[in-house]
């Protein structure tokens, strides 16, 4: 009987996109081809001049106030924003609002950065008149270093046109996403230029999942009779006791000096499983030299450590002696895991 002939495996079905997902491809790509050019720019002329306004930022004693209309304006908002949360103090005035008295919002020891894709929207007008009359700093984010904005600028960062994402070449996309990203990175420029920490970003930024990342160890650990602990000598029996009671699945075992010595753990405990282990001197069963962290760390290298070890509790150390037990459960209930 002759063997079955084997069929040549069938070629993938091309998955077919739908056209929502295409014209989602086109977005991405056009904003994408926006991006390069800025970083192009920015390794072209677009440096020099973003390197002045840096500075101009950073040596000015007052505010920064970021203006624009429109979606520019929109976009103005979320770079004020940024700005202020990261160390450089910012805030938004509306240019329309502006020649109604929002003026008096702007000192001379401030800085404008107005955004304008055209450099020559009406409603900037006044603003602009304004900082020429008290010699107020003024960065342009414009596409046309000829226009009526740009002309009146001290620092001109003249981002490269690229098309927009829009099929009809009118919506704002391309345009925004490059002022947006101009924007951050006038911001994280700043930030490093003031040597800006995550602690720094902590003061400006208590609330929320970054505020609690941004934690110490010592705002979230169990400390005093919470912790515990056990001497070297202690036999098992009463450290399974010590281990209940505070429930948190391991034991700090120290000496009697009160440095910590090693830790047990429920996995100690079944490594150790026999018949004599409640007779057995803790430091016969624990772990020498734990994995721990000092109250001063912040809780999310705590959290880093708990996933990278697989573990579910740390010691809190300092100067060799535990002050404190740091348990995952601790991390989730302050939104931190």
């Amino acid at each position: 009987m002759r063997p079955k002939a084997h069929s040549a495996p069938a070629d993938p079905v091309p998955h077919i996109h739908s056209a929502s997902v295409v014209s989602a491809l086109a977005t991405v790509e056009a904003e994408q081809a926006g991006l390069a050019a800025l970083k192009t720019a920015l390794e072209g002329p677009l440096g020099p001049a973003f390197e002045v306004a840096v500075a101009t930022i950073q040596n000015a004693r007052g505010r920064v106030v970021v203006t624009g209309m429109g979606k520019s304006g929109h976009v103005g908002r979320k770079i004020a924003a940024t700005l202020a949360s990261t160390g450089t103090p910012a805030h938004y005035v509306h240019p329309a609002e502006a020649s109604h008295g929002d003026l008096g919002m702007i000192t001379a020891d401030d800085v404008i950065v107005a955004l304008s894709w055209s450099g020559e929207t009406v409603e900037l007008r006044d603003l602009v008149d304004y900082s020429r009359r008290f010699d107020v700093p003024l960065i342009a984010f414009t596409s046309n270093p000829e226009s009526a904005l740009a002309t009146s600028a001290s620092v001109v960062l003249a981002l490269p046109i690229a098309p927009e994402a829009c099929p009809h070449g009118l919506a704002p996309t391309t345009s925004t996403l490059m002022q947006l990203a101009l924007g951050d990175a006038l911001a994280v420029a700043l930030l490093q230029n003031r040597g800006f920490t995550a602690l720094d970003f902590r003061q400006l930024h208590p609330g929320g999942k970054l505020g609690a990342s941004l934690k110490f160890v010592r705002d979230v650990m169990r400390g005093g009779d919470a912790v515990p602990l056990v001497g070297g000598d202690t036999r098992m029996g009463e450290a399974l006791v010590e281990m209940s009671a505070k429930g948190l699945g391991c034991v700090g075992v120290v000496g009697e000096d009160g440095r910590l010595l090693g830790i047990v753990t429920d996995g100690d405990l079944r490594r150790h499983m026999s018949n004599d282990l409640t007779a057995r001197a803790a430091r016969e069963i624990m772990t020498p030299a734990p994995k721990t962290v000092r109250p001063d760390q912040l809780a999310s290298e705590a959290l880093l450590l708990l996933n990278s070890k697989a573990i579910t509790a740390l010691l809190v150390v300092e100067d060799g002696k535990p002050v404190g037990v740091l348990h995952i459960h601790d991390l989730l209930r302050t939104g931190i895991a």
